[in-house]
Order: C-alpha cells, then sequence, then structure tokens
C-alpha cells in the first residue's frame, strides 16, 4: 500500500491546526465516531484480551479512552494524539482514580518499546494518515505477540456525493481526500507483520436538511479541506452558492444524503516485523464479513 499522490496528501500543519481548533467543537458533532466506536466495542467484547497497557491511538477528546477504562478496568489507557489541544480536552473527562496518561506524538512514529503493548484501539483516525502503511509497521512494532489491533476506517466510496457536487464546479478540483480501499488495508496489515486480519464494511448514509448544517459538521469535526493540491485562492460567493445548488440537486424527500463506507478491522501482533517486502498472505485471503 503506497502512500497517497503529493497533491492528494494532507498538509500536516493545516490538518494539525483544524484539529486543535475543533477539539471544543468535536463532542458536539462527533455521532459518527461514537457509532464506529459502539461498533468496535461489539466486535470487542467477544474477544480475549489479557490487556495491561492499552493505547488509543487518533484519541482525539478522550471518548473511546474513557470506553476503554470501563472495559478493562485494570489496564493503563494511554490516549495518543497529534493534537495537544484534543489531549487537553481529553484530560477534563478523566476521573480522579484514571490510569490514562496523553501522549502528543505521531501515530507512525510512537514513544513506546517493541512488543510493550497488549492493545491498539483506533476509531477514525486513519482517514487523517497519508500513509496507513507506516501506520501498519509501527503498530506491529509496539504490539507484543499475541496482542490485538482494532480500528475503523473510512472507505473509497465515503463522501460521493460531495466529491460529485465539488466536480460539477470545478472539475479537476481537489476538495474531497482519499481513503484506501478494504483490500489495500488488509494488504498493508499483512505486510506491516500483522497476523489473521479480518475485516468488514458496513455503510451510513447521513440526511442533511441543507449544505450549511453539512459544513458545519465538517467544521466542528476538523474535517475540512487540508489536501495540498487545493487551490489556495479563495473561494468566491458565486462558486460556492453553486457548489450548494449542486448539493441540493442531489437531495431526496428533501434531504441531502451523504454516504459513508465505514471499514472495520482487527488483527494480531505477530512478534516480528515483516523482513524488506515480505509478505506472508495474498490478501485475496484475508477473510471477509458481509453484513
Amino acid at each position: 500500500m503506497n502512500p497517497v499522490d503529493d497533491k492528494q496528501a494532507l498538509v500536516r500543519r493545516d490538518m494539525w491546526r483544524r484539529l486543535d481548533h475543533a477539539a471544543k467543537s468535536l463532542d458536539n458533532a462527533d455521532f459518527v465516531h461514537e457509532m464506529t466506536r459502539n461498533a468496535l466495542f461489539d466486535r470487542l467484547r467477544p474477544i480475549v484480551v489479557d490487556a495491561d497497557v492499552v493505547v488509543d491511538l487518533g484519541a482525539a477528546t478522550g471518548g473511546s479512552a474513557q470506553a476503554l477504562s470501563r472495559l478493562y478496568r485494570r489496564a493503563r489507557i494511554i490516549p495518543l494524539d497529534l493534537s495537544r489541544q484534543m489531549l487537553a480536552a481529553a484530560q477534563h473527562k478523566k476521573g480522579w482514580f484514571s490510569k490514562q496518561t496523553g501522549v502528543q506524538a505521531d501515530a507512525a512514529r510512537m514513544p513506546f518499546a517493541d512488543q510493550s503493548i497488549d492493545l491498539v484501539f483506533s476509531n477514525l483516525m486513519l482517514p487523517w494518515i497519508n500513509d496507513p502503511q507506516a501506520v501498519f509497521s509501527e503498530v506491529s512494532r509496539v504490539l507484543r505477540k499475541g496482542g490485538l489491533f482494532s480500528f475503523a476506517t473510512l472507505g473509497p466510496d465515503s463522501f460521493g456525493q460531495l466529491r460529485r457536487a465539488w466536480n460539477q464546479v470545478d472539475p479537476g478540483g481537489r476538495h474531497v481526500a482519499f481513503f484506501s480501499d478494504m483490500h489495500d488495508l488488509g494488504d498493508g496489515l499483512v505486510r506491516a507483520g500483522l497476523a489473521d486480519p479480518v475485516l468488514d464494511v458496513d455503510r451510513l448514509t447521513i440526511s442533511y436538511s441543507s449544505p450549511a448544517t453539512l459544513f458545519r459538521d465538517l467544521t466542528m469535526t476538523g474535517a475540512r479541506n487540508s489536501l495540498s493540491g487545493r487551490k489556495k485562492s479563495l473561494f468566491g460567493k458565486r462558486r460556492f452558492r453553486e457548489l450548494c445548488e449542486a448539493l441540493e440537486g442531489l437531495a431526496v424527500d428533501g434531504a441531502i444524503p451523504v454516504d459513508l463506507e465505514l471499514v472495520y478491522g482487527h488483527c494480531w501482533g505477530s512478534g516480528r516485523a515483516p523482513a524488506g517486502d515480505e509478505v506472508r498472505l495474498d490478501a485475496g485471503q484475508i477473510p471477509i464479513r458481509r453484513r
């Protein structure tokens, strides 16, 4: 799995600024995060994990870390995020006797020893990553043998309506981020040395009463355009009005639908990193659970 091309890559500085700004508003617009978090926990409960140290990778404002502390009561929970403001918001949610210790770090450069983590949990962090393969390799390094990596991310069919509306107004422009295909994700997990990956896909359609409510949610979650290939000039009122009209033209029964492809996965630490380009399993053999 290769990193996205330069024009489709997220600009780290811009993304960082948007996430810091969204730390105050995320909890008021994180209904998708809450849904995928609950779905991940539904998948975790039947799996026996002897967890002493748990990393919440891309912890944001700490919703998952709180739930993890309830599920793994004896474990030390480590919320990790690139955004200092997100971690500060998570800090305010901690209880007096919480074992959580926030860490500001890059997901591809975690400050943990090899094979020192029992569970890496990641809810909708991968859509913010230009090179998921680097993150998978780092997860493989820190995860102990038999430890679990559980994650949710977005697939390439996400935001199809928004892409179509933008293409009507600005053909060839860079406005919506790239999301990796499920099979590419599975292949990347195997290349990283992680064992027995299982992935499944669910789909969600969110209905918006107006373009304004859609853009409000995107802003509140920090998900506005941070692509390096975006136009640097201001988007004029006339063009923005055309975009809103294009979105309204996609409305069904008076509401604008926005489709999300939700990809869930889990796999296990193998106790070793892959050598070079070694691949131990054809991605086509990865079991897929259909809903």
